[in-house]
């Protein structure tokens, strides 16, 4: 008797010790968030990263009944901001709203990294793309690629080309794009896409290779001439700028794609609130429309886990662009 009645107590102290663990991280996930969220971006205001972050954030924090605050993080081609997130608290109210460049990149074009894409991370899902766009000062004298390369073989190494940072995404592009055509361009890294454009409207640099969004409205103007579009297809806000395969350079593709991540260890329920929240935010009419309206389309995976394996299919595959090129960021 006093055998079964020991047992009986065991059992209830065991159920109750599973049934307060359990309920315990869903009661966290339905309480979260219950303070502001921060999404840090990598680049100062003007760029692309901060562009979507800014249309996406308000949504977001509509969906989820707490404040979403972007707060820019801008330095060493958004590696220092990334490292802010992988070594935050992972409770969820910490995120990076990364690209490319970071992500995929940076680990080929840094000789050291303070963190680890795979390792340091839990991925939430990719937001969205937009490509590459080849642009020049309106005083250079070429209107496509074919006069561009003419002009940067007959002056070697005379043709300074900006980009958003050194071993990122755009850096990469003006290499391949070196490479595609047999050019000698000067590469001339900025400290994020806004200062870039900045010195390219000034004249202190002839050309940029950068995220459509951040030159688009320069196009636009005719403050900048657009050259081409480092993608497959044209985009339809600049229906007459050519893509880099119409002009003979079919090789020359990139495609930035930005996307939220947490730190490593965030609780899965967590993880998956925000991945709900957000294929909600980035699906949203009016978020859609804003992001059309700068060049960006919505680029979504179906689950973390899908993102996660995406993520090592992008690090092999630029990877082999960044060893190929020979980019380096330090």
């Amino acid at each position: 008797m006093n055998s079964y009645r020991g047992w009986s107590i065991s059992v209830a102290i065991s159920t109750l010790g599973a049934m307060s663990l359990f309920p315990a991280g869903e009661a966290r996930a339905q309480a979260y968030p219950n303070k502001p969220v921060r999404m840090i971006v990598g680049f100062p205001p003007g760029g692309s990263n901060d562009i979507v972050a800014r249309i996406v954030a308000p949504k977001l924090g509509e969906l989820m009944g707490a404040q979403v605050i972007v707060e820019n993080r801008a330095g060493a081609n958004a590696t220092i901001a990334t490292e802010f997130v992988a070594k935050s608290a992972p409770d969820g109210y910490t995120l990076l709203l990364g690209s490319t460049s970071a992500l995929v990149i940076s680990p080929y074009t840094y000789s050291k990294l303070a963190y680890d894409t795979v390792r340091d991370f839990a991925p939430v899902t990719t937001l969205a793309m937009t490509p590459e766009a080849i642009a020049v000062h309106p005083a250079l004298p070429v209107r496509d690629l074919k006069t561009l390369i003419a002009l940067a073989k007959q002056h070697p190494g005379k043709l300074d080309f900006a980009s958003s940072g050194g071993g990122g995404l755009p850096h990469l592009a003006i290499e391949l794009f070196k490479t595609l055509a047999n050019i000698n361009l000067q590469h001339v890294p900025f400290k994020g896409a806004g200062p870039a454009v900045t010195d390219l409207l000034g004249g202190h640099v002839q050309g940029i290779i950068m995220d459509f969004p951040a030159v688009y409205s320069q196009m636009k103007s005719g403050r900048l001439r657009g050259i081409a579009l480092a993608a497959e297809k044209r985009i339809s806000l600049m229906p007459d700028l050519p893509t880099s395969g119409e002009q003979g350079l079919p090789g020359l593709l990139a495609v930035n794609w930005f996307a939220i991540m947490a730190p490593a260890k965030t609780p899965a329920p967590v993880v998956s609130r925000l991945h709900t929240s957000l294929l909600k935010a980035i699906s949203a009419p009016d978020v859609k429309d804003r992001l059309a309206a700068v060049g960006v389309e919505p680029f979504t995976q179906t689950s973390p886990e899908v993102f996660a394996a995406f993520l090592k299919e992008e690090l092999v595959r630029w990877g082999k662009v960044a060893k190929a090129s020979g980019a380096r960021a330090d």
